[in-house]
């Protein structure tokens, strides 16, 4: 087992964990955490024989508090230099929430002889932000919340968040787990506040509709039904159909964070399709 750093060709310095052997798989993280979102999928999946991966985006995390690229295109551009330099060839990439779209602009873009699948769980494609195309979108007022938010009191919110929304936690009758809060708050403020705040931009108003329709390999969407941070009628239902070969599985009643607060279910699901 290791972890390192790859310099990306302008400078900033990315941090990846890299376990095992076997088929690669690659795990994306979501706005604003690390790779140690994906700490119960690493183990689940190290023990079934695959080799995991996952690196944490500049600005977030251990990887450089960049001031600069914090954009899809730079992100994907990020990845590449991360699978270039493990060598990494048949992966399987899987990615949450802004994680997801980072999945979506590498698969359209890079490497595609590396490979093999994707999995996107409530990811943000095609595009979050209401506009004239995207009537079903969030209106702008929406994410300014979050910027304002995230700059009036950055440590607060990063409490709010997982207390509230991303895990469900706020529905009547739901069982919160401490651990999961503390834990989001922890790898959210690990990383830089310019950064995170530029990345609301990225992951609302990047739009990745015809880098769907490019992906030519496999992808599995997964998304909870009761998503209250990335909606699924204009996600996941809309993604899927712009994909080649995509296929859609929802889960009646799970939040964004459902990889986390129901991780028995969604490994087993990635297995499958994986093994598939």
């Amino acid at each position: 087992m290791s972890s390192g750093f790859v310099k990306t060709s302008d400078g900033t310095e990315i941090f990846y964990k890299d376990w095992g052997n076997g088929q690669p798989i690659v795990f994306h993280h979501g706005w604003p955490l690390t790779s140690d979102e994906w700490d119960t999928q690493m183990l689940f999946f190290l023990a079934k024989g695959y080799r995991v991966i996952a690196h944490d985006r500049r600005g977030h995390g251990r990887s450089s508090q960049t001031d600069l690229g914090n954009e899809m295109d730079t992100y994907a551009d990020d990845v590449t230099a991360v699978v270039r330099h493990l060598d990494l060839k048949d992966a399987i990439h899987i990615g949450h929430s802004t994680g997801g779209g980072e999945v979506t602009r590498y698969l359209a873009r890079h490497d595609k002889g590396r490979v093999a699948k994707g999995v996107l769980i409530g990811a943000i494609p095609p595009i979050m932000l209401k506009t004239a195309g995207n009537p079903g979108g969030l209106p702008i007022d929406s994410f300014d919340g979050l910027r304002n938010a995230l700059a009036a009191n950055r440590s607060q919110f990063y409490l709010d968040v997982p207390m509230g929304p991303f895990y469900g936690f706020n529905r009547p009758g739901a069982k919160t787990s401490e651990g999961l809060i503390r834990n989001w708050w922890r790898q959210g403020m690990m990383g830089g506040a310019k950064a995170h705040y530029d990345c609301i931009k990225a992951f609302s108003e990047t739009d990745f509709t015809e880098d769907l329709k490019v992906i030519d390999v496999p992808v599995l969407v997964m998304h909870g039904e009761d998503d209250q941070i990335v909606p699924i009628d204009d996600s996941a239902r809309l993604a899927v159909k712009l994909l080649k070969k995509g296929t859609l599985k929802t889960y009646p009643g799970l939040p964004h964070g459902m990889a986390a607060t129901h991780a028995d279910v969604i490994n087993a699901d990635i297995l499958d399709f994986i093994k598939a």
